[in-house]
């Protein structure tokens, strides 16, 4: 894999995150491994890139990079994102064989190790439920929930209270969580007490807070889309590979 140099310069790690090839912190790893060149030599730690270079990511790096694996899971009520919190198991005990919806027939099998190595994609409540993505790919990590990200995320919430368009017009735009505005979301009410919240950001039980601040009270919570993943084909407990 050929890159050209950046516009400007910076650091190398940097450019590579940028270019969506890995993370700041994998191109480092690479760095040290002597599996990126810069002008046909190879990268340091620290290390700047310009206009006039090139920058070249080796086999192994790249054979690295594509095997790193993404999943979407369904999680359950009752399960945390990450790693295990007190007598709560994560949601990657939920990777097994039998709970596996085999999109493609060259898929492998998932080993422990990897599985206890897949980061959350954005957090899900442990007592909300619905789409969750795991992943080793530190790039496709940031390319969700990285700071200037503008990825949808959307939730099916049915709430306890009465709902107003008010409160609607509040929902999507005006609220303030932590003493900052938030960004504007998409909310709209799809039968009675059910609504469909579409949110750019991701605050800590942000849905839930917001709901607080207009009397709403959240009764049952479903995250059912990251940009373009959704939970089809999966049910409550099931997994599937992410190309």
């Amino acid at each position: 894999m050929k890159l050209n140099g950046p516009d400007e310069s910076m650091r190398l790690s940097k450019f590579l995150s940028q270019q969506g090839v890995c993370s700041r912190r994998e191109a480092d790893q690479y760095i040290e491994n002597q599996q990126i060149l810069i002008n046909d030599k190879p990268a340091v730690l620290g290390q700047r890139v310009g206009p006039s270079d090139s920058v070249e990511v080796l086999k192994a790096a790249k054979e690295n990079l594509e095997s790193k694996i993404t999943i979407a899971i369904y999680k359950p009520v009752g399960y945390v994102s990450g790693h295990s919190e007190g007598d709560y198991k994560p949601a990657h005990t939920l990777i097994r064989e039998e709970n596996l919806v085999r999109t493609k027939p060259w898929h492998k099998p998932i080993s422990f190790e990897q599985r206890k190595s897949l980061a959350p994609v954005g957090r899900l409540d442990i007592d909300s439920k619905g789409l969750l993505l795991l992943s080793q790919d530190g790039a496709f990590v940031k390319s969700i929930i990285g700071p200037d990200n503008q990825v949808e995320k959307e939730y099916e919430v049915f709430v306890e209270g009465d709902i107003s368009d008010e409160k609607i017009k509040l929902l999507s735009h005006g609220l303030e969580l932590d003493g900052k505005a938030l960004k504007p979301a998409k909310v709209t009410l799809m039968e009675e007490q059910k609504l469909k919240i579409t949110l750019i950001e991701g605050k800590k039980r942000q849905i839930r807070r917001m709901c607080e601040l207009v009397d709403l009270e959240v009764k049952s919570l479903k995250r059912t889309r990251i940009g373009n993943h959704t939970l089809a084909p999966l049910t409550s407990g099931q997994w599937t590979y992410i190309d």
